[in-house]
């Protein structure tokens, strides 16, 4: 007997959830194609921040973290995936190959699958209520079981020396007139994009406590209250190739999935690793063992927060090529 296949229904059901990772920007640059069972992953290079992201590392992540959503979303309608990441030599920007087969979802990939509509990332300001430190032990198995390291950054020296890189980032970054343009182009959106950062999504002030963010189009020019920065966790890996890249991105989405099911505020922050110089600064963090590709701001949500607005997304026919894999 024929092994099944997964109709057309159940593909575009994930990509529609697939497409609601988080991305640089907001850009969400990726394509994708179905296969008769498998569903394949491409970088869209029109869509690459030249000035911001001048490696496109922060493009390769963004397409791991929608990777991560995919497997996600497939896994929960009954389909596990073998990744086959950077299957065409031929072809950098195809970055996965997902083979499909039948297996029953766990009740972990539901919860993470139930997550991602309602993943969010929260520029605001977090409750100064401590996180478990539990929580950050079972991400990093969540990163390490994507090939990523994550260690969370205590307070004292380290994190003077990584919230001092995001800051140097952040100066160099808005003295660079193309990058300014960049973002403003990127943000201050309506609530009808269907891409870019919205306006009622920014932060509510360029940082908070020690931490500075990035000023996205209608950031208010305010002072930063003295709190509210939340704690910052790393994410590593031994090497620095697309492949790396890549699965950072799916680690990501596994750790802000996950934090998103035990209720606590997430945002992805790649500003610092973004400039060379702030990168090594970043890397030193880390004890020069490991690679630096994006840290992650995490924390509890404050009482008086409202809910944040859906963020635009593309419809999934926008990014389905027809030809097929």
């Amino acid at each position: 007997m024929a092994e099944p296949v997964p109709d057309r229904q159940t593909l575009w059901t994930a990509l529609a959830l697939a497409v609601h990772a988080p991305s640089v920007h907001n850009t969400q640059p990726w394509r994708w194609r179905f296969g008769q069972r498998s569903v394949h992953l491409y970088a869209d290079p029109q869509r690459w921040l030249p000035a911001t992201d001048p490696a496109g590392r922060d493009m390769v992540m963004s397409c791991g973290a929608a990777l991560h959503h995919a497997r996600i979303a497939l896994a929960a309608l009954g389909w596990a995936g073998t990744v086959h990441r950077l299957p065409n030599p031929a072809d950098p920007d195809h970055l996965a190959a997902i083979e499909l087969h039948r297996e029953e979802p766990s009740r972990e990939v539901l919860a993470l699958a139930t997550a991602i509509p309602h993943r969010r990332s929260d520029r605001r300001r977090y409750a100064s209520w401590p996180v478990p430190d539990a929580r950050y032990l079972e991400y990093a198995e969540l990163a390490a079981a994507e090939g990523v390291v994550l260690r969370a950054v205590p307070d004292g020296a380290e994190r003077q020396a990584l919230v001092a890189a995001i800051a140097e980032a952040d100066r160099l970054q808005r003295s660079d007139p193309r990058t300014v343009g960049e973002l403003a182009s990127w943000s201050g959106r309506g609530r009808l994009a269907e891409d870019g950062v919205l306006a009622a999504s920014v932060a509510e002030a360029a940082g908070y406590g020690d931490l500075t963010l990035r000023t996205f189009a209608g950031t208010p020019d305010t002072p930063p209250p003295p709190d509210g920065a939340g704690d910052l966790l790393v994410l590593g890996t031994a090497s620095d190739d697309r492949t790396a890249q890549l699965k950072a991105g799916e680690a990501a989405s596994a750790v802000m999935l996950a934090a998103t099911t035990d209720g606590l505020a997430s945002c992805p922050l790649t500003q610092p690793l973004e400039v060379g110089s702030t990168r090594a600064m970043v890397t030193d963090v880390l004890g020069g063992d490991l690679v630096p590709h994006m840290v992650i701001r995490i924390g509890w949500p404050t009482l008086a927060g409202h809910p944040l607005p859906k963020t635009p997304r593309r419809p999934a026919d926008a990014v389905l090529d027809t030809e097929p894999a």
